[in-house]
C-alpha cells in the first residue's frame, strides 16, 4: 500500500496549478485549430485566431492563459488501502497547494476568491479556499484532477428539474442561447443528467474533465444513447450560429460531454455547465513514490499564427469625439491608441453611490473609454500581467448612469450587453467595443504603462489608466443601438440552415 507523504500532495497541486494557468491541453489546442481551418465567419475567426495566438504566448512565456485564473475544484479519489504521513487534513493539504501555486513569484495568479459572499465579499488574497470533493475508491493510490474554472463560464451554469417525459435536448437547445457570450466560446458543455439536484450539478462539472473527442465519436459511430445524445447536441447547438465569442459563425462548442446516475421516478434532473476558452484541467496520480511534474507539451502541437491587423482602423482614445465615434460600424476591428481607463463592478457600484450621494468621483471621465478588466499582477519587466476583460452585462446595471452623468464616452469587455445597457448606449450616442475573452496575454501586451488612479483598496478592481498601443477590439454596439451578439448569430444560424436545405456552401 502507498504512503502519501503531505508535502507531495501540496507541492504536486501548486505545481498543476502553474501548469494549467499556462498550458492549455493539447487536445483543446488541436480541435480548436481545426475550427478554425473550418471557420466561415470573418469575425468568428479572428477571434479563435487571438486565442490560438494568445495560448501560444503563454505556452512560451509561461504566463496565465487568461486573467481571471478561475476558482478551484480538485476531485480526488483516494484508495481505501492508502496510508497518509500529514499533520494536515486533506483539505488543508489543497488548500496549501492552492496557496503556493498563487502566490509563485514567477508567475503570479490573481486572487479572486471572496470570503463572506452575501457580506462584506472580502479577497483571501490567495485563491482559497478550494472546493474539494473526495471519493473513496478501491486500491492504493490516489487520482487527483485540477481544475481552475472562470468566473464568466460558471455565471452561466444551468439547472432544471425536468418532468420525466420532457426532452433534453429541447430543453439544451431551449438554455444555450439565454447564456449568452460571456463563458467566451468555442468551448465545451458538460451535461449531468439524473441523480438529485447536487448530484446532476456535480457530474456536469466532472464531465467538463474528459478529453475532446466528439470527432472520433462521429467517425466511428455513437455505442450507446448518451453518446448519440452528444453528437445530436453538439451538431444542433453549433447550428445555431452563435459562433466564437457569440459573433455569429460555425462552431460555438467543441465537444458535449455527459454523465448520468439513476434517479427518482419522479424527476428529471438536468445541469448544464459551460468551458471557456480558458479551459484549464490537469490529472495525476500520487503512488507514494514522490510528487508528480506534469510532462510540457511540445509547441509543435500549436499552430503558428500571426495577428492581422493590416485593415484594422486606428482610433486615439486621447482625441476621439463623438462625432467619430458615430462613424464606426458593427462588426468594425478597431486598434485602439492612448490612455484608457479600467473599472468593473466593484469601481462602479461604489461609483455609482458616490454620484448617487452628490460626491465628485475622483477621476474624469468626459470622452473617455473605460475597460471592464481586473489585471494579473506583473512579474519582473511586465508593465501588466494578462489583462483580458470581463463579462460587460454585469456592469448594464451601471451604464445609463455612467453615461449622462460622467460624460462617458465608450466601454470596453466581454461578450454581449443587454437590452438596458443597448438603450442607454444608443440614447446617448454611446459605444460598446468588445476584446477577446480568452486573449489575455496578448491584451497585455498592448499595455505600455499603467498606474492607479483611484479605490486602490480594491486591488484587481481599482481604478487604473493604461496606456495601449494597438489593442485589438470589435465594435460590438455603435451609437445607433446595433448589436453584432444579435446580427451575428442570427445571420449564421440563417446560412447554417440555407446551406443544410439547399446544400449550397457557406461563404463568409
Amino acid at each position: 500500500m502507498a504512503t502519501i507523504k503531505q508535502e507531495d500532495l501540496i507541492q504536486s497541486v501548486a505545481d498543476a496549478l502553474q501548469y494549467i494557468s499556462y498550458y492549455h491541453p493539447v487536445d483543446y489546442i488541436t480541435n480548436l485549430a481545426k475550427a478554425y481551418e473550418r471557420e466561415a465567419s470573418p469575425a468568428a475567426k479572428d477571434a479563435i485566431a487571438q486565442i490560438l495566438i494568445n495560448s501560444r504566448m503563454c505556452a512560451e512565456g509561461h504566463r496565465p492563459i487568461c486573467q481571471d485564473t478561475g476558482i478551484v475544484t480538485v476531485f480526488l479519489k483516494i484508495g481505501m488501502d492508502v496510508r497518509w504521513d500529514a499533520e494536515l487534513t486533506v483539505e488543508e493539504m489543497v488548500n496549501e497547494g492552492v496557496r503556493r501555486a498563487y502566490l509563485h513569484p514567477d508567475n503570479v495568479l490573481r486572487a479572486s476568491i471572496l470570503a463572506d459572499p452575501a457580506g462584506a465579499r472580502k479577497n483571501t488574497r490567495d485563491n482559497t479556499p478550494a472546493v474539494v470533493n473526495v471519493q473513496l475508491v478501491k486500491g492504493g493510490e490516489v487520482e487527483i484532477i485540477v481544475a481552475a474554472k472562470g468566473g464568466g463560464s460558471e455565471a452561466k451554469s444551468k439547472f432544471a428539474m425536468l418532468n420525466p417525459s420532457d426532452s433534453i435536448i429541447d430543453w439544451v437547445l431551449k438554455t444555450v442561447p439565454t447564456m449568452g457570450a460571456g463563458w467566451c466560446p468555442p468551448g465545451m458543455l458538460g451535461i449531468g443528467i439524473g441523480g438529485t439536484a447536487e448530484k446532476a450539478m456535480l457530474m456536469a462539472k466532472e464531465a467538463l474533465m474528459e478529453p475532446i473527442d466528439i470527432q472520433d465519436v462521429i467517425e466511428r459511430g455513437p455505442q450507446n444513447k448518451l453518446e448519440e445524445m452528444r453528437i445530436e447536441l453538439y451538431k444542433k447547438v453549433n447550428d445555431l450560429g452563435i459562433g466564437a465569442q457569440g459573433l455569429g459563425g460555425l462552431t460555438t462548442v467543441l465537444d458535449i460531454k455527459i454523465l448520468d446516475y439513476p434517479t427518482h421516478a419522479a424527476n428529471l434532473p438536468i445541469a448544464m455547465i459551460p468551458n471557456c476558452a480558458a479551459t484549464r484541467h490537469a490529472h495525476f496520480v500520487l503512488d507514494g513514490s514522490g510528487p508528480v511534474a506534469l510532462d510540457p507539451p511540445s509547441l509543435k502541437d500549436w499552430p503558428e499564427l500571426t495577428y492581422d491587423t493590416s485593415s484594422a482602423r486606428r482610433v486615439d482614445l486621447d482625441t476621439v469625439t463623438r462625432e467619430e465615434v458615430a462613424t464606426w460600424k458593427p462588426g468594425e476591428v478597431l486598434l485602439l491608441n492612448g490612455k484608457l481607463l479600467t473599472g468593473r463592478d466593484a469601481a462602479h457600484k461604489r461609483m455609482t453611490d458616490m454620484l448617487n450621494r452628490g460626491e465628485k468621483l475622483p477621476v474624469d471621465f468626459t470622452n473617455r473609454f473605460i475597460y471592464y478588466v481586473g489585471p494579473v499582477d506583473p512579474v519582473r519587466e511586465e508593465v501588466v500581467g494578462p489583462a483580458g476583460p470581463t463579462t460587460a452585462t454585469r456592469m448594464d446595471q451601471f451604464t445609463r448612469q455612467m453615461l449622462e452623468q460622467t460624460g462617458l464616452l465608450g466601454m470596453v469587455g466581454k461578450a454581449e450587453r443587454g437590452p438596458a445597457a443597448i438603450e442607454a448606449i444608443r440614447d446617448n450616442r454611446a459605444v460598446y467595443l468588445m476584446a477577446v475573452g480568452g486573449a489575455a496575454y496578448l491584451v497585455s501586451k498592448a499595455i505600455k504603462a499603467s498606474r492607479v488612479l483611484a479605490f486602490e483598496d480594491l486591488g484587481m478592481e481599482a481604478i487604473y489608466e493604461f496606456e495601449v498601443a494597438d489593442m485589438p477590439v470589435t465594435v460590438a454596439v455603435d451609437a445607433k443601438g446595433t448589436s453584432v451578439h444579435q446580427t451575428g448569430p442570427k445571420e449564421w444560424q440563417a446560412r447554417i440552415q440555407a446551406a443544410s436545405l439547399g446544400g449550397v456552401p457557406i461563404l463568409a
